[in-house]
């Protein structure tokens, strides 16, 4: 089964997704900011979140690896 299908897959691309932008835009900050619209404004949005959203974020990765260790 892809990921596209099961939700909790689907969950653990996106938070990867949001922590993945958040720290490219920490090392290169003008990669992700040259495209804030568009197709690859999705990036820049995910980079905001993860930045914007740090705690949250943190906690969902926690809880998304106890869950993937220990509940699967």
């Amino acid at each position: 089964m892809s990921a596209i299908f099961n939700f909790q897959s689907l969950l653990t691309v996106i938070l990867l997704l949001i922590c993945t932008c958040a720290y490219i835009r920490s090392l290169a900050p003008s990669v992700l900011d040259r495209n804030k619209t568009g197709l690859l404004g999705i990036f820049w949005k995910c980079a905001r979140i993860g930045e914007r959203k740090s705690p949250y974020v943190a906690v969902c990765c926690i809880v998304m690896a106890f869950s993937i260790l220990f509940m699967q």
